[in-house]
């Protein structure tokens, strides 16, 4: 697309939504406005973009918001020119999609259901959700990367930026609770890709580091801890 753009996010450093939408706009070459919000003092502008799920990222392109990651990056790589993102063969995208939501529907509540326990047994399955979810996403990789580095071929693609943008969580899970999602011995190939993609240089532009997730979950750990206490 040509002319001038004119494109702000709204974002969270450390939400791997948001970082999904960062990457996606870094690959197409694309300048923009970062503004980050405090989720726990969410801003007039955030409430009135996104009024139903009141959640980032948000991105405005000449006026008009468009919110939720994957919608995001789909519209990205639809309207500007540059880097594919998504496949462009129609099955290959198709597939890409399919996995896509499975990794948003089944892997992401698993894992962020592991930050949001309250017990040990409600922490331990969503550790088993977790794990079992993964072991499905390391088929997906071998089936879709077609013996290449990434999910999208020889360069980072659409499913490489859904999954890779919960590394740093992954890592934070790790040295909170001890807890390998990807590892080498149950998911070889995943853990080999997990090397390549936090090495590139995609993610280096915009990953933040494992502690930044892990002082942002004592955080919210704080004010839940703080909110049961009023509620008592």
């Amino acid at each position: 697309m040509a002319g001038k753009e004119d494109l702000k996010l709204l974002g969270l450093l450390v939400s791997p939504f948001v970082i999904r939408v960062r990457m996606a706009l870094s690959m197409k070459g694309l300048n923009y406005e970062y503004v980050e919000e405090d989720l726990f003092n969410k801003s007039e502008l955030l409430l009135k973009l996104n009024p139903v799920h009141k959640k980032v990222p948000v991105l405005i392109h000449n006026g008009k918001p468009i919110c939720e990651s994957l919608v995001i990056l789909q519209y990205v790589d639809e309207l500007f020119t540059g880097r594919a993102i998504l496949p462009t063969d129609p099955y290959e995208r198709a597939t890409a999609r399919f996995w896509a939501a499975y990794i948003e529907d089944k892997l992401c509540p698993a894992w962020i259901g592991i930050l949001k326990a309250k017990a040990e047994e409600e922490r331990a399955e969503k550790v088993k959700e977790t794990l079992a979810a993964i072991e499905h996403v390391e088929v997906a990789f071998a089936k879709c990367s077609n013996g290449n580095v990434f999910f999208g071929g020889d360069s980072i693609g659409y499913l490489d930026i859904v999954l890779g943008s919960f590394l740093f969580w992954f890592e934070a899970l790790r040295r909170m609770y001890g807890l390998e999602i990807i590892n080498t011995s149950k998911t070889p190939l995943l853990a080999a890709w997990a090397e390549r993609f936090g090495g590139s240089v995609e993610a280096k532009e915009v990953v933040p580091e494992a502690d930044k997730a892990v002082q942002y979950a004592n955080k919210l750990h704080a004010a839940a801890a703080v909110k049961l206490v009023s509620s008592e």
